[in-house]
């Protein structure tokens, strides 16, 4: 590949001419990322029509069709919120806030009447973490909205009430795939709500203090364990039917373990405790081995066949950014992760010369060549590998004055909080849910650096 300056301008310069070359990046090279993603996220936007009139803000084209999953649009601005973060773009600021609170329905839940009959708990929770998000990058709210804060601590109660899990059996206790009794898949039990309800649980304890949500964390991942969703050597398999909760379907999907991983370094970076490390370290050896085969990310069950479906193209994505926020919180993890994710991010760009403009990206990395499968799913994927090689930027983000917190869910007791490295901190106070704000954007920061430089040492 041909180097230019290190100059930024020479980056911009280069971005400019992106349509007559395809993506071009250094991945050593933070201007080069920038340049990069900022291509990405334009042609990415550039498919959401939910700002045309007649169209539904916050969603994806194809979900009125019922080809893409409605909880698609919570992934599209959660990783367009940690592109904000990563990078000070604010320019679809406006469009974020307005799709993520279109969506969040009467109750102010993330439960819109419009997509009942196919809504799973992981669904609600995928939009409920796009509000943690938006909370911790200080996005602006329209007016007379509900808080941030608010939209994610309600998906949480109504997740942790006994109305939503089985109630007897192997699997008691678990939450179901299906949030109403009358929706086909209700007597699914699947890891994906459960480890997307563990990640909500945990970002919201890191981000208050509060006991209720980290005991929460806890018993959901002692309870995946013990019905054998995640084995002794992490692997973490889809799922059972609730009355024959030993009989699992032995499929991996990255999703799974990626939210897995990332509520267990979240866990992790709040209290230093061992048990957390250890999670956090089978887990991210597991899923490197699993899912980036020769250095790159792959969807193992489906993706060397051709026939992965319209919600397994968007895994990558999520397993990229949870890979990139693991290393931030569990810095130690970084001399593992970051060659993965730089590997995978240079042969994700490589590909992208589909097409009109001659840079749009496809789903199959590995060959460097353009497979002509183009969709936002396939855009997403790109800018979040893109955006897991950059450091936290610098300026960080606006705390956000959005939390209106209160205690939470429970007591609002105190939690021991470490650094990741078993050190403990002040704890936190339930009340405060701006002491831990930015956290994608300020935990690691002074080590990034050296991060960086360890993992051209390998």
């Amino acid at each position: 590949m041909a180097r230019i300056s290190s100059n930024p301008m020479g980056w911009l310069l280069l971005a400019a001419q992106g349509a007559l070359a395809g993506l071009t990046v250094d991945v050593e090279n933070t201007d080069s990322i920038k340049a990069a993603a900022a291509l990405v996220a334009e042609d990415l936007i550039g498919l959401y029509d939910g700002e045309e009139p007649g169209k539904i803000p916050g969603i994806l084209p194809g979900v009125e069709d019922g080809m893409v999953g409605w909880w698609s649009g919570g992934v599209l601005w959660d990783t367009l919120l940690d592109y904000k973060s990563l990078t000070g773009e604010s320019k679809y600021d406006e469009i974020i806030s307005r799709g993520i609170q279109f969506q969040a329905g009467s109750k102010d839940d993330f439960l819109p009447a419009n997509w009942t009959i196919s809504m799973t708990n992981a669904h609600q929770g995928v939009w409920a973490l796009s509000a943690v998000t938006a909370n911790e990058t200080g996005l602006k709210l329209e007016e007379d909205s509900p808080q941030w804060f608010t939209l994610a601590s309600n998906v949480f109660e109504e997740q942790n009430s006994e109305e939503r899990r089985v109630k007897e059996g192997d699997c008691a206790g678990a939450l179901r795939w299906r949030i109403f009794p009358k929706n086909n898949g209700y007597i699914y039990v699947d890891s994906a709500s459960n480890t997307v309800f563990l990640n909500l649980a945990a970002q919201l304890a890191h981000l208050t203090g509060n006991q209720s949500y980290a005991d929460a964390a806890t018993s959901t991942y002692d309870l995946l364990t013990r019905i054998g969703f995640v084995t002794k050597n992490f692997d973490v398999y889809d799922g059972a039917h609730a009355d024959e909760c030993k009989n699992i379907i032995k499929i991996q999907f990255s999703w799974n373990a990626a939210y897995l991983l990332e509520g267990s370094a979240y866990m992790y970076n709040l209290t230093g405790n061992d048990t957390w490390k250890t999670r956090v370290d089978g887990l991210v050896d597991r899923s490197l081995e699993l899912f980036f085969p020769d250095g790159v990310a792959t969807e193992l069950d489906c993706e060397k066949e051709g026939n992965c479906n319209m919600d397994i193209l968007f895994f990558k994505g999520i397993l990229h950014r949870a890979l990139a926020s693991t290393v931030k919180l569990a810095p130690h993890t970084a001399s593992k992760i970051l060659p993965s994710l730089k590997s995978s991010a240079k042969k994700a760009a490589a590909q992208c010369t589909g097409g009109k403009n001659g840079r749009m990206c496809g789903f199959a990395w590995s060959s460097e060549e353009y497979d002509g499968d183009t969709g936002s799913a396939q855009q997403i994927n790109v800018l979040s590998a893109l955006i897991s090689i950059l450091p936290p930027n610098e300026q960080g983000s606006e705390g956000s004055n959005n939390t209106g917190a209160g205690n939470g869910s429970g007591s609002g007791s105190e939690s021991g909080s470490g650094n990741g490295n078993g050190n403990s901190q002040e704890n936190t106070s339930g009340d405060d849910t701006q002491g831990n704000a930015g956290t994608k954007v300020s935990v690691g920061l002074a080590l990034w650096g050296s991060l960086l430089l360890g993992s051209l040492l390998l």
